[in-house]
């Protein structure tokens, strides 16, 4: 995900598997971004950090956002090996800590590493807020961290970028119901071997009436807001549609 913010930084949350790592940076290049302000890597699975050792490499990144959990792959040592050759700062996400980025933006981290979580326990979720907009991003997080957030935090967000990509762990229905969101993303390839996203998921987001928006239907999914209204602009679309206003 990439969020271009009102004075004009740039967030980069993950980057997808290795082989996703030339397709970042071209999209970076075409929305003009020639630094990485902020790099969030939310956890060390393979398909979250794997595209940023290139986007490290081909845009200058002034600082890293890290899970902090330790992960003996090839991959997470290549991506760790990249943040030493260039001396990237790099900071561990602390739960319910603010992320100073942007004065117009509030970034709110409700969940982090703690021992002994696997990974996608582990996932950094944000809620990124602008005026009267909300966004949930909650990575990859168990019904378990659901529960804990839901319990913890104040999570109705009218945006929700659904947790593990639809699949069987996630999207309790208590959590959908706490958040209600207006617009559900859930990123997954259409060739996942992995069966994302599950019907239940998808069922409870109909029952809430939650606009679905995901990147094996839409392919890449704009969200442009100026903090109160906001347009939602498909790559592509099954209806051929041009854009959508939401009040």
């Amino acid at each position: 995900m990439l969020i271009q913010t009102p004075n004009e930084k740039n967030i980069l949350i993950d980057g997808g598997p290795p082989q996703a790592g030339k397709k970042v940076v071209s999209y970076l290049r075409k929305q003009k971004v020639d630094q990485i302000d902020l790099m969030i890597s939310t956890h060390p699975d393979y398909d979250h950090i794997g595209g940023l050792i290139y986007a490290m490499k081909k845009i200058k990144t002034k600082k890293i956002l890290d899970s902090g959990k330790l992960y003996n792959t090839k991959t997470y040592l290549k991506y760790m090996d990249e943040i030493s050759k260039q001396s990237i700062p790099i900071k561990v996400a602390k739960e319910n800590e603010k992320i100073a980025i942007d004065p117009a933006l509030q970034i709110h981290v409700l969940n982090a590493y703690k021992k002994p979580k696997n990974n996608n326990q582990s996932s950094i979720a944000l809620k990124v807020s602008y005026k009267r907009l909300d966004f949930l991003l909650m990575s990859d997080v168990d019904q378990e961290q659901e529960k804990r957030i839901v319990e913890k935090y104040h999570v109705r967000s009218e945006i929700l970028k659904v947790p593990h990509h639809g699949s069987n762990t996630s999207s309790s229905m208590s959590l959908l119901q706490a958040v209600h969101p207006q617009v559900a993303i859930i990123t997954y390839s259409k060739t996942n071997n992995y069966g994302h996203p599950v019907n239940r998921v998808i069922q409870n987001l109909n029952k809430i009436r939650t606009e679905i928006y995901s990147t094996a239907v839409f392919g890449n999914i704009i969200i442009q807001t100026a903090g109160d209204d906001y347009y939602i602009f498909p790559q592509k679309s099954p209806t051929d549609g041009i854009s959508e206003k939401v009040s």
